[in-house]
């Protein structure tokens, strides 16, 4: 099911959140560091389960404080020698870090420093980013892994712990710290520079900006669980704030690291500034999400069907890998709280017909206005491509018996594939179907039409019966169309790329 409305009230959330952030500020007194959990330039997670939250609405909401903040990066270096890739992007973690600190800067905000956490000179893949960093200009500083991190708070707050790390030489009072993906470092290196502020004699404080899970939403709210199943991998659970409801007698929601971390986070702070300003992990958090649902059920509606949709992900992902089914085991128990099944995502059983009965792997697309739209494997096109050039002559109203793209338009580039390119499949799949479709734009106007509505389709949700290659999945992407795929190969290979 396609959701189309909006349940998230966007300029609401920037005003209040911004708001936020500046009475945090007051309350500090000093330097704030602000750790930004989740993805803050494109957070394709927060879209999908807030219809009406763009991918940039935290930078949208950060801009109301351009002249007052810088952003500080960091990267884990482990990631670097593991060439960890963000899956939404399929770009590694070190390109994704050049990548946003050009997004930031070309909305004027101050990208100065980036801070290679778990540093170590002789992990070449850190030495050669840090020096790649520096001709590029920018200010480069190195975090060692410190023993007995983070119970052991007698080393961590003294010159042989945060001490040997370097300062970054941030230069203003209000740092947002973010980094290309989980696991980065980013509390830590937050606590290092507010210990080099103390030790140096200047007042500094730590929030944290964790947009889910949603703290003043049930437990069981749908975008809380959704959080869970973007999580499985590293297995975050929801769950009640018990700090929270000692101090005050409220039930909030919070998730199991922030809560296991929390003890050892207020003794830190309690020995570098001498107290802890917060009672509990939901204290720490400027988060006004919550506050923002415009339509309650809409936004249940869309985190379903995002439960689904990281379910087939990850039994996808298991097959390919030849891995145990780990974290679809835990996505499903999600689901079953929810009381889902695979079938509630409304592309999935026409797409499966399509293979029923054509032995053929299959594709269905829903359309903005809830109309479904199939393709199947045909000689001359994949079943996605055949979907694609379908659902396009549907949004822009051109006759379904009018050919697109003729057998004769499509000969030579099979041709060519087969004969010159040494390809096995000689079906045109998604980027071919478009290049030839803009090539014949130029004389046919069904073609020019087609391609005039294609940001139609994006939002769309769209299921193939057959795991896809890196081809089509990096054009569905581009398109922001939302693919899910069952866990099986068109053919039975051994080798695959």
């Amino acid at each position: 099911m396609t959701v189309s409305s909006a349940g998230f009230d966007r300029d609401r959330y920037i005003e209040l959140q911004s708001g936020h952030i500046e009475s945090r500020r007051r309350e500090i007194g000093g330097k704030l560091y602000l750790e930004m959990g989740g993805k803050l330039f494109d957070d394709m997670h927060a879209s999908r389960v807030l219809p009406g939250f763009a991918p940039d609405t935290k930078i949208a909401m950060l801009s109301q404080l351009r002249d007052e903040l810088e952003i500080l990066v960091v990267v884990n270096s482990g990631d670097l020698t593991r060439h960890k890739i963000r899956a939404d992007l399929g770009i590694s973690y070190a390109e994704d870090t050049l990548r946003l600190i050009d997004a930031f800067r070309e909305r004027g905000f101050t990208v100065n420093n980036v801070v290679l956490t778990r540093y170590d000179e002789h992990n070449e893949q850190a030495v050669a980013f840090k020096q790649r960093l520096e001709r590029l200009g920018l200010t480069v500083s190195r975090h060692r892994t410190i023993p007995g991190y983070p119970s052991h708070t007698e080393l961590i707050v003294s010159d042989d712990g945060f001490g040997k790390n370097d300062y970054a030489p941030v230069t203003r009072d209000l740092v947002v710290v973010t980094a290309p993906g989980p696991g980065s470092g980013k509390l830590a290196t937050c606590l290092s520079q507010i210990y080099h502020e103390f030790e140096c004699g200047r007042v500094a404080g730590y929030a944290k900006f964790e947009t889910f899970p949603i703290w003043n939403l049930p437990l069981d709210h749908p975008v809380n669980l959704a959080y869970e199943a973007a999580t499985a991998d590293l297995d975050d659970v929801n769950m009640i704030d018990p700090f929270h409801l000692a101090a005050y007698g409220e039930q909030t929601v919070n998730y199991n690291r922030d809560v296991e971390v929390f003890p050892l986070l207020k003794a830190l702070l309690e020995k570098l500034v001498g107290s802890c300003p917060y009672a509990s992990p939901t204290d720490m958090g400027v988060n006004m999400a919550g506050k923002c649902l415009s339509d309650d059920e809409v936004c249940r509606q869309a985190a379903c069907q995002e439960v689904i949709r990281r379910y087939f992900k990850a039994i996808v992902d298991e097959r390919r890998r030849e891995a145990d089914p780990v974290q679809s085991s835990r996505i499903a128990i999600v689901m079953r709280k929810l009381g889902l099944t695979p079938s509630d995502r409304s592309v999935v059983e026409p797409a499966r017909a399509v293979e029923a009965s054509t032995g053929q792997p299959g594709s269905a697309i829903e359309l903005a206005d809830g109309r479904i739209v199939t393709g199947k494997t045909s000689a001359l096109l994949g079943c996605s491509a055949a979907m694609l050039l379908n659902a396009l002559k549907l949004v822009a109203n051109i006759d379904p018996e009018v050919n697109l793209l003729s057998p004769e338009s499509i000969a030579p580039i099979q041709t060519l594939k087969t004969e010159h390119l040494g390809s096995r499949n000689p079906r045109l799949h998604t980027d071919e179907v478009l290049i030839a479709l803009s090539v014949s734009a130029g004389t046919d106007p069904n073609a020019q039409t087609a391609l005039a509505h294609l940001r139609d389709l994006r939002g769309c949700d769209v299921h193939t019966t057959t795991i896809l290659g890196t081809v089509d999945e990096t054009i569905f992407r581009n398109l922001g169309i939302l693919v899910t795929s069952d866990p099986k190969y068109q053919r039975k290979s051994l080798y695959r790329k």
